[in-house]
């Protein structure tokens, strides 16, 4: 994948989210790419800064993406990009 702007780790994702995606039909990938790639979906402008500095200094990063079905999916990549989680907001 070009464009990548951080490592993920390991990828993972919690019972809720999975069955989001099969509910929604939709796959993960889409959504991981885009977050690797620096698009962090619906996050304010203040969330967008704060990923922007993340990924230079190694900190946290958030990103929030709504399924076609309405539900929102939160990927987290950890400061230590040793994991990033595709969880439901609900779940954190």
């Amino acid at each position: 994948m070009s464009g990548i702007k951080f490592e993920p780790g390991r990828i993972v994702a919690t019972p809720g989210a999975l069955e989001a995606f099969r509910a929604s039909g939709e796959e993960p990938l889409a959504y991981l790419v885009r977050h690797l790639g620096g698009d962090w979906g619906d996050v304010d402008a203040d969330d967008r800064k704060e990923n922007e500095l993340s990924r230079e200094h190694g900190w946290r990063i958030l990103s929030c993406y709504r399924l076609s079905s309405g539900v929102r999916i939160w990927l987290i990549t950890e400061a230590d990009r040793s994991v990033t989680t595709f969880l439901l907001p609900e779940e954190y």
